[in-house]
């Protein structure tokens, strides 16, 4: 009898926990999982019923059984506070209070121990509730479709847009900050720099779902980077089945001039075409997914339009306009394979490959200050090609507990920069034909280890980290007739990076606070090989150990408000490019240089940042502030005899950036949302004196500059009909200080519009950039005994217009 009722008790306890759950639609992030134990045997139960249910109702959340090892999992959890409850055939009913926080995917509640006792037989109740999703501040997360005043354009223009992010000389700046991490689905590659950003203008934003913001990484992620990280999140299907999906975008920029040449010059590029056909092919079934993306952005562009005077002491004044018309092909494809041949391990590799074509034509005279005198006409052609390739190998195997896992990845990277530079060099007695040819060849090999444990009231996770980072790079001039190129600064030189690293972190949560503690330590060692024959520089190079220490404590006010406080420690290594020893001559006279000399600056940070949330908005609000040690920055300075500017890499003292930053989001009618983000901030570089090596011996002082800056973006969308969303964005960016000198105010409109069709598998979209091409960028420079003000009249104003199809 006693064997029979066994039989039926473990029938239902399968049976009605799993009927119970198709009543539960609720779909949210955390997993919780745990142990069913004999209190007397210890050994595991089997199929025994497990509850969730509410505090304080009551009310049904999700059921499951246990499997032959006593584990279960109930998937799909709201943060919040529960009961748990437990039954088996001969055993006392178990209920134990449990909190799920926000922190952690997974949440290991243990061991739940069962007291023997035959008379008792469970029972189960219904029931469903849904519950409210508990704000994460240690990250923002962006979905690219529903930015829509900036589709078909390239990640570039698609962040502008975002909150508490700006754009400056084609750079990315968070609060004001250009220090930001790029990582493509977590990663650091060639595309988007190592350790530094760049190639983000030319990655369409097409191929990308989202963007997520993080202004405090924790010890997980590598240390640089002081401003945060931005991640881009590639698409990938998600459903089983055959997926095809097919875009083709197109667009038109400078509709017009803006600012018209000085004499003598070629005209700039006008009518600006754009095209970016894209096409996504994804096949999942049982435990194989393929995947395959390519995307195609072809762009004209008017790349910059500077018109810049230059003010010297002893009378002298020049002026010249840098003209640079742009065309760029980009061709990126990616292609990979995810497979699970069992629940335990699973195996990813994919490979991405970029091609990147730019054609520069440049066109820059040189005049008197009454445009009567040209004292020189310098023209280049810049033909390069970046080529990458990148292939990743993923094998995770995870343990019986839920979320119990350990990663481990290795990642190739290849990028070649194949750049060719030819000048004409046009001057009142004579005419010169100099040229250039850089070769520079990048190698990264990342190895990864990650291990990740879900407790009781949060998780852990640590890791090793190893890269081995080369660069051999070579700088071949051919001068001409009276050559204005240091032909002695060319040569061969190799950049040699080690990084071991490793790091701890652990979340710890509780219904009414949080804490997550990490600690990163790196070793760093990095060489620079110069050429011996090199005019000015030698070798060099530096090394450290250093600790990244990493906290946020997290106190929760209510339902829906948290205050949090982050500190953390942080560094920014030169690039490469920073320490590079050869002159680049796309400005005739005001040429850039890199310094092997200079070293990392190092940042300690604080932010207490607040959000509260409710039915049809929130508000976040944060205080933030950094002290730079060792500032990395731009010097521009003269030698005697000479008007030509060299702007040169170098470390000054320290710096400090600190503000308030706001974000409000309101739905306020049934068709119309805003989301309007401030940022007001306080930017200081302290005074400084550096000695520069190139081209000859120089020092340079320059006394304290500060600045209260900020910026405005309010962000408007509506839907028009059932099928058609409209979205505005207006931008102004206040004066802020720059090195050496200030940039003013800036401010932009951007529209769009997009309308579903064909039953939602197919999208049209329009949008305009800049509507009233009001983006002029104009800038003051102040040196020893020169300063000189830019105005730049690049192409900002673009429209753009495409359609996109999913086949099912």
């Amino acid at each position: 009898m006693l064997m029979k009722t066994m039989k039926i008790n473990k029938f239902l306890t399968l049976l009605i926990p799993i009927l119970l759950c198709a009543f539960n639609t609720n779909a949210q992030s955390v997993t919780l999982t745990g142990k069913i134990v004999d209190s007397k045997s210890k050994e595991m139960l089997a199929y025994a019923g497990v509850i969730l249910k509410t505090q304080p109702d009551s009310v049904f959340v999700s059921g499951t059984i246990s499997d032959s090892n006593g584990i279960f999992s109930l998937i799909n959890i709201n943060p919040g506070r529960y009961f748990i409850y437990v039954e088996y055939a001969g055993f006392s009913p178990l209920k134990r209070e449990v909190f799920v926080g926000s922190k952690s995917q997974y949440l290991n509640v243990g061991e739940l121990f069962l007291e023997p006792n035959d008379a008792i037989l469970g029972a189960v109740e219904v029931g469903g509730k849904k519950g409210e999703v508990a704000a994460r501040m240690d990250k923002k997360t962006y979905d690219l479709k529903d930015n829509i005043s900036q589709s078909g354009g390239s990640v570039t223009q698609a962040v502008q847009n975002l909150p508490g992010i700006s754009i400056q000389d084609g750079k990315i700046l968070l609060r004001g900050n250009s220090n930001v991490i790029i990582l493509i689905d977590g990663k650091q590659t060639a595309i988007t720099g190592f350790g530094g950003q760049g190639g983000l203008d030319n990655i369409p934003a097409s191929s990308v779902e989202r963007i997520e913001i993080i202004n405090n990484p924790s010890s997980k992620f590598d240390a640089n980077g002081n401003a945060g990280i931005i991640n881009i999140i590639l698409k990938k299907e998600k459903n089983d089945g055959l997926h095809v999906k097919g875009s083709m975008g197109g667009g038109v920029g400078a509709w017009w001039v803006r600012h018209g040449n000085l004499p003598d010059i070629r005209p700039q590029y006008t009518m600006t075409p754009k095209i970016n056909p894209s096409v996504s092919l994804n096949y999942r079934k049982d435990k194989v997914n393929v995947f395959f993306n390519a995307d195609d952005l072809y762009t004209h562009s008017l790349n910059k339009n500077e018109f810049t005077t230059r003010y010297y002491d002893d009378g002298t004044l020049i002026r010249q306009q840098l003209k640079r018309n742009r065309n760029t092909n980009f061709v990126t494809s990616r292609i990979g394979l995810d497979y699970n041949p069992n629940a335990q391990n699973s195996f990813v590799i994919s490979g991405m490959f970029g091609s990147e074509k730019i054609l520069d034509r440049g066109d820059e005279p040189f005049f008197s200050g009454n445009l009567e005198e040209r004292f020189r006409l310098w023209q280049f052609l810049e033909d390069e090609l970046k080529t990458t390739a990148m292939a990743t190998a993923v094998w995770r195997h995870n343990f019986k507990e839920a979320g119990h896992h350990v990663e481990f990845s290795y990642n190739y990277t290849f990028h070649r920069e194949n750049e060719r530079y030819y000048f004409k060099n046009t001057m009142p007695t004579f005419i010169g034909n100099d040229s250039f040819k850089l070769l520079s060849d990048q190698k990264v090999s990342d190895f990864m280890l990650d291990y990740f444990r879900p407790t009781k009231h949060g998780k852990f996770e640590s890791g090793l980290k190893f890269r081995k980072r080369a660069i051999p790079t070579n700088m071949h001039f051919q001068p001409g007739l009276n050559s204005p190129l240091d032909v002695n600064a060319g040569g061969k030189a190799t950049y040699e990076e080690v990084i071991p690293a490793a790091y701890a972190n652990y979340v710890f949560e509780k219904p009414t606070y949080e804490m997550e503690a990490g600690l990163r330590v790196e070793y760093v060692s990095v060489n620079y090989l110069v050429n011996p024959n090199h005019n000015t520089y030698k070798s060099d190079g530096y090394n450290y150990l250093q600790p990244f220490p990493f906290l946020r404590l997290a106190k929760k006010l209510g339902e829906n408000k948290k205050l949090t406080l982050f500190l953390n420690r942080r560094v920014d290594r030169p690039q490469e490019v920073d320490i590079r020893i050869f002159p680049k001559y796309d400005d005739a006279e005001i040429i850039k240089v890199g310094n092997p000399a200079l070293k990392p600056q190092f940042t300690n940070s604080a932010e207490l940042g607040y959000k509260s949330s409710w039915d049809k908005g929130y508000l976040f609000l944060s205080l933030y502030g950094k002290q730079v040690n060792g500032t990395i920055t731009r010097i521009s300075s003269t030698v005697p005899g000479s008007t030509l500017i060299y702007a040169i890499f170098q470390n000054v003292n320290s710096s400090i950036n600190s503000g308030i930053e706001m974000v409000f989001e309101q739905k306020i009618s049934k068709k119309t949302s805003v989301n309007l983000n401030g940022n007001i901030y306080y930017n200081q570089i302290d005074s400084f004196s550096v000695h520069n090596l190139y081209p000859t011996p120089n020092d340079f002082h320059a006394d304290q500059q500060q600045i209260y800056s900020g910026n405005l973006k309010c962000n408007i969308k509506t839907t028009l009909g059932k099928s058609t969303e409209m979205q505005v964005t207006f931008i102004y960016l206040a004066p802020d200080i720059i090195p050496q000198g200030t940039i003013s105010s800036r401010y932009a409109v951007n529209l769009g519009l997009k309308k579903m069709v064909s039953s939602g598998k197919g999208e049209w979209y329009i949008n305009v950039s800049d509507l009233f091409n009001t983006m002029i960028v104009r800038k003051t420079i102040q040196g020893d005994g020169f300063y000189y003000t830019i105005s730049d009249y690049q192409e900002t104003q673009s429209l753009r217009f495409g359609y996109k199809y999913t086949f099912r």
